[in-house]
């Protein structure tokens, strides 16, 4: 039998275990929030311009901060390890910080996701319609969060095109010589432009349900010149109708938001010529609870709180295997770019 000491010994070993997780979570918090203020007022892009680094007095000068305010800044900072301290009481940015958090083309960027679960349509609204179960959809959240979201997707476009799609066999040869692409759930336009200047053989149209997304798409095509070769389409994707038109569709953090997962593989398979691809680029959530505490996983739960507004979740990749499998797409693989952003992709 256990000694009453030794059991009080493991179980006050416990509580400070526990405590030291649910701190860590505290901890977390404090640098989201840091994170949050130094991109919001531009003091991570100041930073940056100074490899030599910059006293907090220079940084308040620069950015007509109060002193005071910028010295608790800065040292929230290096304790969340963003910064770095340097001789004479200086602070430059922690290694990789400005490609992670500054640097919108490099494919690692995660400033997105940061700024993103600061927005009220994340946790706010959850809160709020917690006892309601109130349902939200794109058009009722507000233009700043579209945009933010846009710039959430854009590495996960700067990871598929090129350098995604080139692992899907004889599909780039395909693009290269001049195919048909078709974007669903298109957005802001993002992976559009850059679908239209990685192939510039190839047409491009995009599908998208909310206006104000595509107006803003718009305007990205217009200032890249390449209304003669993109082209947009309101329609949610379980109206969108074609045949036997598209060399590739392309679907990218969205298709789990399908209403119908059915109904748009079916819309799909049909708008694409015999032996297109569908590539269905998405955030693989875990397959089981069990799963969901790994540091990727605990960011996707977040991202879930949103998902729910909008009455959907993040899908396992099994999910869309599944539904490809289903709808008779041949030639079915996947492979994982990043821990958060998985391809799978099939053949009609």
């Amino acid at each position: 039998m256990t000694e009453p000491g030794k059991k009080t010994e493991e179980m006050q070993q416990g509580i400070q275990q526990q405590a030291g997780k649910l701190l860590s979570q505290v901890a977390g918090y404090v640098g989201l929030r840091t994170i949050d203020i130094g991109l919001r007022f531009g003091l991570l892009d100041e930073i940056a311009r100074r490899p030599e680094g910059i006293t907090t007095e220079a940084l308040a000068t620069k950015k007509g901060l109060d002193p005071f305010y910028a010295h608790v800044w800065c040292r929230s900072a290096y304790a969340s390890e963003l910064l770095e301290l340097g001789e004479n009481q200086t602070y430059r940015l922690a290694p990789f910080v400005d490609k992670l958090l500054l640097d919108q083309g490099f494919p690692g960027y995660i400033g997105g996701i940061s700024s993103i679960m600061m927005e009220p349509e994340i946790f706010d609204q959850f809160a709020e319609k917690l006892h309601s179960g109130e349902r939200t959809w794109w058009d009722q959240c507000s233009t700043s969060f579209i945009q933010m979201v846009s710039n959430t997707g854009r590495p996960f476009y700067t990871r598929l095109i090129p350098g995604g799609l080139s692992k899907v066999p004889l599909l780039p040869d395909r693009l290269a010589k001049g195919g048909r692409i078709l974007e669903l759930a298109c957005g802001a336009g993002i992976g559009l432009v850059r679908l239209a200047q990685t192939y510039p053989q190839s047409t491009i149209t995009g599908v998208d349900g909310d206006a104000s997304s595509l107006e803003i798409a718009k305007e990205a095509i217009r200032q890249g010149g390449l209304d003669t070769r993109v082209s947009l389409v309101q329609s949610t994707l379980e109206e969108f109708s074609a045949s036997d038109e598209f060399d590739v569709a392309i679907i990218n953090i969205s298709m789990h938001e399908c209403r119908d997962l059915e109904k748009v593989t079916s819309n799909v398979r049909s708008a694409l010529k015999p032996g297109g691809y569908f590539v269905i680029s998405d955030i693989p959530f875990p397959a089981s609870t069990e799963g969901c505490r790994t540091v990727p996983a605990r960011v996707m739960s977040g991202i879930q709180f949103f998902e729910a507004l909008i009455d959907d979740q993040l899908l396992p990749t099994q999910a869309y295997v599944d539904v490809l499998s289903k709808h008779d797409f041949r030639n079915i693989e996947n492979f994982e770019l990043t821990p958060l952003h998985v391809v799978i992709y099939g053949q009609k």
